[in-house]
């Protein structure tokens, strides 16, 4: 990874991280399927100037099946179900699960796709995964039920899911046709049943902060980010930011909601790093030692 990713890619695990937080707020009085309905449509929206002013549209109906699945995978689906999941978790938790990503990521190339694991990747996956259960280990012990856990996880499958199908339907489109494509299918995928299950009392001016914060911060500039990694750094290291977002989402909760810290929080977050930083690390090459002849 390149100085420039290094630096997007914190940006976007801090980004995300700060997501469940807005979630955990704004989820109780918009309900999951209008709050992410409005998450999208406000992210399309932002986005979708930009294509217009570079005249991208054509790109839009090119590839627009390919978006539409996408949509589901990586943003209707995971979205709601992380929305789903904020009822019951706090925001610390639920990021926490948003950390298995990279493991289904690894497991869906691998099996379905036949990519080669080194054993650097393999063993920074295993650390990543070990910091990821330091931290949850404990904080879902006091929920009744596993609903919000079976949907925190599967949410993060599909995005492994959808890592893989983006590089591979989409490597030619560009990060903002990509993102911006994506969020409008999305959109239209979840406004009706926004439509149908909006609350009967209007949210509070906070949740709408939230929405906004939700649409503007953590959709549009993060897919943007996101997608630039995937195409820049491939899916398995661009989904190790997964691994930032659980210490993030703790920082925020710490900072703006002073929610305490433990020594077991603090063991996992450096514990999640250090995976995250074996996955990342540029491997070392063997090369010959005779440099070989090529003069006749």
């Amino acid at each position: 990874m390149s100085a420039r990713d290094v630096i997007e890619w914190l940006l976007l695990g801090a980004v995300w991280g700060a997501s469940f937080l807005f979630m955990r707020v704004a989820s109780p009085e918009f309900g999951p399927v209008a709050l992410i309905a409005m998450r999208v449509s406000a992210a399309a929206l932002f986005l979708a100037i930009p294509v217009l002013a570079r005249r991208e549209l054509p790109m839009l109906r090119r590839y627009w099946k390919e978006l539409v699945v996408l949509g589901a995978l990586n943003s209707a689906i995971p979205f709601t179900l992380f929305a789903y999941a904020t009822l019951s978790l706090k925001a610390g938790d639920a990021a926490v699960l948003n950390a298995t990503a990279p493991l289904f990521g690894g497991l869906i190339g691998y099996t379905w796709f036949r990519e080669a694991l080194s054993r650097q990747k393999i063993i920074g996956l295993a650390i990543g995964f070990c910091g990821v259960v330091i931290l949850v280990w404990g904080k879902l012990s006091g929920i009744t039920g596993v609903p919000p856990l079976i949907a925190g996880l599967a949410a993060a499958a599909l995005y492994g899911v959808a890592a893989h199908y983006s590089k591979r339907s989409l490597k030619n489109v560009s990060p903002m046709v990509v993102s911006t494509g994506s969020l409008i299918a999305a959109s239209v995928m979840l406004l009706p049943l926004a439509a149908m299950t909006w609350p009967s009392t209007m949210p509070s001016g906070k949740s709408w902060l939230c929405v906004v914060a939700l649409g503007i911060g953590c959709t549009a500039i993060a897919y943007l980010l996101y997608f630039r990694l995937l195409k820049n750094v491939g899916p398995s290291n661009a989904m190790t930011v997964a691994y930032l977002i659980p210490v993030f989402g703790i920082l925020w909760g710490y900072l703006l909601l002073q929610e305490s810290v433990t020594m077991t929080t603090w063991i996992g977050g450096l514990t999640v790093l250090a995976g995250t930083f074996l996955v990342n690390m540029p491997q070392r090459t063997v090369t010959s030692a005779v440099e070989p002849n090529t003069s006749d």
